[in-house]
């Protein structure tokens, strides 16, 4: 079967095929009835758009990506269903990119994005060299944090407050009588176990204890299975009376060790996490949780990158810091 052609579509619809053109590329320039047309057009007769074409000649495709540090964690599956409905409500598309924290692959990938001539970047960065981003800018292809403050005013970004999420993570612990608290976290070179850990500190000095006498458990990864192992290796040296996870899945990991080895959660070890992922409430003893507004982030880094992209000589550069939510449950009553 012959491929439908933009000539052909225009005849269908009454309408030159420059219509049909800012119709696909440029809408907000067609009147809604003639869009409609074209549009119906378009599904009545299956035209399927040439992307590597239209790429060619507008120097950029109508597809963005998203780079994240790790998409096992429902986290990002979270970020990621944000900027999904941003994108799809204006025909983008996205390319994922999933960096496990390290930044030989986060490179890798970059330059495939790079490649396909993506109009921006969404990026959760696994580290703090913005040399590499500055190599995408310099192609044309704009850039928005995500999960990550900005440290220059020529770069958007939304993050969340990380220090004041672990300063209140750690003040609800202390205020249910817990004096010893271990922070089990992932890898320390991820900012946001840093400042979670900062955070924890500041609400012990604040309570009058040695900041220094938190109980730094570092595990490889933030996951279930890290957690599990934390677990046992606190059981082992002896178990503090509170315990605060950089992310849920290392505590519910946590969670389970503990009740698997007889020890009673909130009686005998307080359990908080960190992100509010839909299992916490799920889980055998409810978690509570720092909330965070996953869904926002990715909603409203695409906003402005797509702003960005679109308004290059207006656009203004923003950057947004959410606060988290405490949220407390059975794993602390």
């Amino acid at each position: 079967m012959a491929m439908v052609s933009i000539k052909d579509v225009a005849a269908h619809a009454g309408v030159s095929p420059g219509t049909v053109s800012n119709v696909l590329n440029r809408p907000g320039k067609v009147a809604p009835a003639t869009r409609e047309r074209v549009e119906a057009a378009i599904n009545e007769l299956g035209f399927v758009r040439h992307g590597s074409a239209s790429t060619l000649r507008a120097g950029h495709s109508r597809t963005i990506g998203l780079s994240v540090i790790d998409i096992g964690n429902p986290f990002f599956t979270e970020v990621a269903a944000g900027v999904e409905d941003v994108v799809s409500e204006l025909g983008y598309a996205v390319i994922l990119g999933n960096s496990a924290g390290s930044q030989d692959k986060e490179d890798r990938n970059l330059r495939v994005l790079a490649e396909h001539r993506v109009r921006g970047v969404l990026i959760t960065p696994s580290g703090e060299d913005p040399a590499r981003l500055d190599r995408l800018r310099e192609h044309g292809i704009s850039v928005v944090l995500v999960d990550h403050p900005a440290h220059r005013p020529d770069q958007c970004a939304v993050a969340v407050d990380d220090v004041a999420g672990g300063r209140a993570a750690v003040a609800h612990l202390l205020s249910k009588g817990a004096r010893t608290i271990a922070y089990v976290t992932g890898p320390l070179t991820i900012r946001q176990c840093v400042e979670r850990r900062e955070g924890a500190k500041a609400a012990m000095r604040a309570a009058g204890l040695d900041p220094d006498d938190l109980r730094v458990s570092e595990a490889a990864t933030m996951t279930a299975r890290a957690g599990e192992k934390a677990a046992a290796d606190l059981i082992a040296g002896g178990l503090p009376e509170a315990v605060f996870c950089a992310n849920d899945l290392l505590a519910l990991g946590v969670l389970r060790a503990l009740l698997r080895s007889g020890v009673r959660v909130p009686e005998d070890v307080a359990l908080m996490g960190y992100d509010d992922i839909d299992f916490a409430a799920a889980s055998t003893v409810s978690l509570s949780s720092m909330r965070q507004p996953t869904y926002q982030l990715g909603r409203i880094a695409t906003e402005l990158l797509l702003d960005e992209c679109d308004n290059p000589d207006t656009h203004a550069h923003q950057h947004i810091m959410f606060q988290p939510e405490l949220v407390a449950r059975e794993s602390t009553q």
